[in-house]
């Protein structure tokens, strides 16, 4: 019997010393899923070259305010300026998934110690860019509600109606998304 026990353990020694055999079809088949994120890339390349369109846009609209400078009404004003604001709040949406999902889905970008690294992204995962990207939604939508606002006498109270209860969707959202995101990385 003590024999046959130090037989097992001898078995059990030779067996952890002998290097593991990887299949290699699933070998490979795990390459090409892990290489698979690269497909990202050009989307996120084309996000960078939509921002580039937002920048035009935001220029010919500056350039349009500059020319009406002197004969813009105040309500008029604030609705470009508004209009402005919006594009940059959406163009700080699209650097937040564009670098936030770069480095969190595709590639590390290797920033550390470059001074001009955002904050957020030392910090960045999955569940925290949901999070941001609903905030920026909220203030998007924040924008657009205050465009309503100012212009409502010219829109009909049903449309006034739904764009609130829009907003209050995105908001009661990101809520329960930041919520759930806590609960699922509290220890």
């Amino acid at each position: 019997m003590l024999k046959c026990g130090a037989l097992v353990i001898r078995m059990a020694q030779q067996i952890m010393a002998t290097p593991q055999v990887v299949n290699p079809s699933r070998n490979v088949m795990a390459s090409i899923i892990f290489f698979s994120r690269w497909l990202q890339a050009p989307l996120y390349f084309g996000l960078i070259v939509a921002q580039g369109v937002y920048v035009y846009h935001f220029m010919i609209e500056l350039w349009h305010l500059i020319g009406r400078a002197t004969t813009i009404s105040e309500n008029e004003l604030m609705l470009v300026v508004l209009a402005l604001i919006d594009v940059v709040m959406i163009a700080n949406l699209l650097i937040m998934v564009i670098v936030g999902g770069y480095e969190t889905f595709v590639s590390r970008l290797h920033l550390k110690d470059h001074p001009a690294e955002p904050e957020w992204l030392a910090h960045v995962n999955a569940g925290v860019l949901k999070v941001k990207l609903a905030t920026a939604l909220i203030g998007i939508s924040s924008i657009h509600l205050l465009q309503t606002f100012i212009n409502a006498s010219k829109i009909p109270e049903p449309v006034m109606m739904w764009q609130v209860i829009i907003h209050l969707t995105f908001v009661l959202s990101a809520v329960v998304k930041a919520w759930t995101d806590r609960i699922a990385t509290t220890p």
